[in-house]
């Protein structure tokens, strides 16, 4: 038997709550649909399947909290007998996830089912023999079911001495209802025993490539403990992921003071975001992290962090909510003066499903905010906002210092952003260096020629035509809102195209439509004469959030997967994006940093040989260096292959390589489409 990892003791972990929650309310979900739909309440029983993935993963405790909280809302939703399947879904799941687990054979799960049947048996039968009024509810279900089967047999014209057997069936099962209820809960135990040895194996088998890894889990500190994260020192930290080979952190020291503002710089997979976790709380593999008292990530006074990715920072549903998400009721907050802050002014109602990944990164810096940090982590955080919206949140980073005695660590790609900072530490291959100007680009060797396609033979240039779209999120909702008014928009083969405008201003609601991903409310995108929509890859769309484009654990998979025929097609997508296949085509994409796995995200997109490419903010995240590169990349694909590039970005450097026309965006509407030069760029 194989020895199983040693697990966390003391209370859930972040991981382990988020997992609970996510598969809970899948349990529900499955619950409850075979509760309502008629003659399909085999569906509840496929409960078993989310709920045993906890038990596989996680503790007993975290499966207990899983089972509580589905059983809760199948209480609200459903009513009483719908917990009765979540809690018989529970108890097989748990013995099936730990069976699976821990390597136990089917002989095991068959002596747990011959103890746990008649125990639920003997539990349910003393339920309903102590609530009369769920008894009578019960018993009145299975005969209100009985009768609609039986029109139905009536009229698939059954013979009636057929009928009258099963009616007297029926009447003696409702008479020895005890008898009934104890022979359907042990049947039932069996059955979703079997559902989940077949199905859990299946669902487990596609999850094994998937770790269940917090990179921000940390020893939990004392809740009555005052946090006091600052003045922190870092001596001689070295950090390395599970399964890589190579450390993330190589000996490094740092010391951040109270009230200081620490610009940290360098290129992409340097560890400037793994030292950022390492100041959240995170243990090191080797050195010492010294603060007076504990981090306090999330709590007030404490440490908050902004990431590279909003949207795993938001909870709420309303703008408002979100900002005061997990905060106790007595913590009196600003929201409005928070919102206004933040450039958010007014918004405070809408949904945060409605808003853009600039409205979303500028709503994680409220609600960081809104826990009055000692020491607040700024991973990238201006990433995916306008330019206007950079200059004012670099601005509120630099005055939080002295305004409330806030350290600030700000991770960035931008010199005029790190210049504000009273320090500039740069990092480079996991280790502090001396911080010295960024050099001037080298001239790039010429750009790959454009990649075939896994059939050998490259599309045909088309011509991609947006004509009269409109589209409208909620629509028919009090809820809606319009994304894009009437645009129309024509992009000839081998073109160059800048897409800009504010954050919200309907930018990549426009890429996610011209890449046939979002049918538009009104109107219609096209590519020669056919919708885009019916022909989904024929317009390669590089996400704004790289990572969610990646769906293999290893990037050579990933790049296989996205359209790569071979090998050798795997190894030039990677050069053609400037990726060592040596060095990357083994690696887990979960240990590359954002701008390795945009390039990844690209190299497969490539291998499919698009007619047209559109990329949205792709230059989120990229050191300079990588950013010229990439630029280079594109340019060199548009003149070289004929690849029409359609970019949608608030990073305008560089560009009138790339494009020779830009478009702004403003309020869903096109309003201005003009040449590079005559937009100033």
């Amino acid at each position: 038997m194989p020895e199983e990892p040693t697990r966390p003791k003391g209370p859930l972990r972040p991981l382990e709550l988020a997992t609970a929650a996510v598969l809970a309310t899948l349990a529900v979900v499955l619950t409850v649909a075979g509760w309502f739909l008629p003659h399909l309440s085999v569906i509840a029983a496929f409960a078993v399947v989310p709920l045993g993935v906890v038990a596989h993963r996680h503790r007993f405790r975290a499966l207990m909290a899983a089972a509580f909280a589905a059983a809760v809302l199948c209480f609200l939703v459903a009513g009483t007998g719908s917990v009765t399947n979540i809690v018989e879904c529970a108890a097989v799941g748990g013995l099936v996830g730990t069976a699976k687990r821990r390597d136990w054979g089917p002989a095991v799960v068959a002596a747990g089912v011959a103890v746990i049947g008649p125990v639920l048996a003997a539990a349910s039968v003393g339920l309903l023999a102590v609530f009369g009024s769920l008894r009578k509810l019960t018993l009145l279900q299975v005969t209100n079911t009985w009768k609609g089967v039986r029109h139905i047999l009536v009229a698939l014209r059954v013979p009636k001495g057929a009928l009258d057997t099963l009616d007297t069936f029926i009447h003696d099962s409702i008479r020895y209802w005890w008898v009934t209820i104890a022979v359907i809960v042990v049947v039932a135990t069996v059955w979703f025993a079997l559902l989940g040895w077949v199905f859990l194996g299946a669902v487990l088998e596609r999850l094994q490539w998937i770790r269940a890894q917090d990179r921000f889990d940390a020893t939990p500190a004392d809740p009555a403990s005052v946090p006091e994260p600052v003045p922190v020192r870092v001596d001689a930290v070295t950090y390395r992921y599970p399964g890589t080979d190579t450390d993330a952190l190589q000996g490094v020291d740092l010391t951040v003071a109270p009230a200081e503002m620490v610009a940290l710089v360098g290129d992409n997979g340097s560890g400037k975001s793994t030292l950022t976790r390492i100041l959240a709380g995170k243990a090191p593999t080797t050195g010492v992290v010294t603060r007076p008292g504990s981090p306090g990530l999330g709590r007030p006074g404490g440490t908050a962090l902004i990431m590279q990715h909003p949207e795993t920072q938001v909870l709420g549903v309303r703008v408002a909510d979100d900002v005061v998400w997990g905060l106790a009721d007595h913590e009196q907050v600003d929201i409005e003066g928070l919102l206004r802050s933040v450039g958010l002014d007014g918004l405070g109602d809408r949904e945060t499903s409605a808003l853009s990944g600039g409205q979303l990164q500028r709503l994680a810096v409220a609600a960081a905010l809104a826990r009055r940090p000692r020491l607040l982590l700024s991973d990238e955080s201006t990433a995916m906002i306008d330019e206007e919206g950079r200059r004012d949140l670099t601005a509120l980073l630099r005055r939080l210092p002295a305004a409330y005695a806030t350290a600030v660590v700000h991770v960035t790609h931008r010199d005029e952003e790190a210049a504000v900072a009273d320090r500039r530490l740069r990092m480079d291959h996991g280790r502090m260096v001396a911080d010295h100007p960024v050099p001037g680009r080298a001239a790039a060797p010429p750009p790959p020629p454009l990649l075939g396609s896994s059939s050998g033979a490259p599309r045909r240039p088309l011509r991609l035509e947006v004509s009269s779209v409109t589209h409208v999120y909620g629509v028919g909702t009090p809820w809606s809102g319009t994304a894009l008014q009437s645009v129309d928009l024509a992009f000839d083969p081998g073109e160059g195209a800048l897409i800009v405008g504010g954050n919200g201003s309907g930018k990549s609601t426009l890429a996610w439509i011209m890449a046939g991903l979002l049918r538009p409310t009104y109107g219609e995108c096209r590519l020669g004469d056919t919708p885009v929509r019916t022909n989904v890859g024929s317009v390669g769309l590089a996400f704004q959030h790289a990572r969610l484009q990646l769906q293999r654990a290893e990037v050579g998979d990933d790049v296989r997967a996205a359209g790569a025929a071979s090998d050798a097609e795997v190894a030039a997508a990677l050069r053609s994006v400037g990726l060592d296949p040596n060095r990357f085509v083994d690696r887990r994409v979960d240990s590359l940093s954002g701008g390795e796995q945009r390039r990844v995200a690209l190299a497969g997109i490539l291998a499919r040989h698009p007619s047209v490419l559109v990329l949205d903010e792709p230059m989120a995240g990229l050191d300079r260096p990588s950013r010229e590169s990439l630029i280079d990349l594109l340019a060199g694909l548009r003149s070289g292959g004929g690849l029409t590039v359609v970019v949608i970005s608030h990073d305008l450097h560089g560009m009138e390589r790339l494009c020779d026309r830009v478009i702004r965006l403003d309020s869903g509407r096109v309003v201005a489409d003009s040449t590079t030069e005559a937009a100033g760029l």
